[in-house]
């Protein structure tokens, strides 16, 4: 199983991204099996979680995201988005993906005010 994120950027406040993270050599009842899981990292600071869906699909939020970020899942693709609006920039950090006990490579995302 590899995990590739993609999508961040460089946007003002207020703006939008939408990151992705393809879950790929899993077969579906595998994908759907585990966690996934967004998190982001500041220098300095603890990586935090972002947003999460479990394998039912249920979906936590950290309450500095919601009304936000969404989080959503394409099982056919494997691949799931975090949709990124009104982008602060306290929002900046790498973005990590994590599904089951792997970790994506980060992806940078930088919100300038």
């Amino acid at each position: 199983v590899q995990l590739q994120a993609s999508g961040g950027g460089s946007v003002q406040a207020g703006g939008s991204l939408k990151l992705s993270c393809a879950v790929s050599r899993a077969i579906l009842s595998v994908f759907l099996g585990n966690t996934l899981g967004w998190y982001r990292q500041v220098p300095g600071k603890e990586r935090e979680l972002v947003a999460s869906i479990t394998g039912v699909g249920a979906i936590n939020y950290a309450e500095s995201v919601k009304g936000r970020f969404t989080l959503s899942r394409n099982n056919s693709k494997k691949t799931a988005y975090l949709q990124m609006n009104d982008l602060k920039p306290e929002d900046t950090a790498v973005y990590y993906c994590q599904f089951g006990v792997l970790w994506g490579q980060g992806t940078l995302v930088t919100v300038s005010s």
